[in-house]
């Protein structure tokens, strides 16, 4: 992955909701979620009266520079979708207006925790003549960056918020690793350098044996806040996009999400549509 090191750089703009990160410690090779026993006691008895919101997880932040700033880096040539694809092109540094960029839901830290082999990521789409984004997730422990995995994404036409789970065909990510993903917006093909740059980290692990009892046991209604208080950023989401999903005109549900998307400073992408909502596209 050397065309990502070589071709890296900070443009001017960068994403509000995103705080100055420090540099994250060693993690241990099988990392738990942590959840209060009595907390999740109450949860199970009355999962129903407990307001969403979203407890970050006792962790390391992301190295500075993953701290808000969109990058930029030359996506490789494979798999490039034709010209006619991509987007208008705008000042020297990036293609798009700060107002048509990506924004990935994640929290402040930047680093979101996962259960899951093969998780679901969340973005914040705006309305753009953007057609085409390439994802990549690297191994960040490994000083050569090695790929795990990498597709060339298609934008949604309208704006809202989209969603994309890692197919079977990818590595499983591994417990207790740290990954580093990448999302480039194609939108200039014949000069990569000047395609934005999105960014983000992710981390799985396990939950602890009272968690994942209590995990088999919840129905669609109680795993968000199980989720969301264990501070698993990605299935929080992903189980509360499920029940909007079911629920659309559940006031409850509602309540739900948006205090979820306050309590980590997202609250302007509440009233997004969700794209795709009754089907699993990717």
């Amino acid at each position: 992955m050397k065309w990502i090191k070589q071709s890296l750089c900070l443009v001017a703009f960068s994403i509000p909701m995103l705080l100055e990160l420090a540099t994250i410690p060693s993690l241990p090779t099988r990392a738990q979620a942590q959840v209060d026993p009595a907390s999740l006691s109450q949860q199970l008895k009355q999962p129903w009266l407990i307001s969403q919101v979203f407890k970050p997880p006792k962790r390391g932040l992301p190295p500075q520079s993953a701290g808000g700033a969109t990058r930029q880096f030359t996506p490789p040539q494979r798999g490039l979708p034709p010209a006619s694809a991509g987007g208008a092109t705008r000042g020297s540094s990036s293609c798009v207006q700060k107002n048509q960029l990506l924004t990935p839901l994640v929290p402040k830290e930047n680093i979101g925790l996962t259960f899951s082999e093969r998780p679901t990521f969340f973005w914040h789409v705006p309305q753009s003549t953007v057609k085409t984004a390439q994802f990549v997730i690297l191994d960040d422990t490994n000083k050569d960056d090695d790929t795990v995995y990498e597709t060339t994404l298609t934008l949604p036409t309208k704006p809202g918020i989209m969603k994309f789970t890692l197919p079977a065909s990818a590595s499983p990510l591994k417990v207790g690793k740290r990954y580093h993903w990448y999302m480039t917006l194609v939108c200039d093909e014949q000069n990569p350098s000047r395609n934005p740059n999105l960014e983000g980290w992710i981390e799985r692990t396990q939950p602890e044996p009272t968690l994942s009892k209590a995990l088999e046991q919840a129905d669609l209604r109680k795993r968000p806040t199980l989720y969301a208080d264990a501070g698993i950023w990605h299935e929080a989401l992903t189980s509360l996009v499920d029940l909007r999903c079911a629920e659309p005109n559940n006031l409850k549900v509602k309540f739900d999400w948006r205090k979820f998307f306050q309590s980590v400073g997202l609250s302007e992408f509440a009233s997004d549509q969700i794209l795709d909502c009754c089907t699993n596209k990717q």
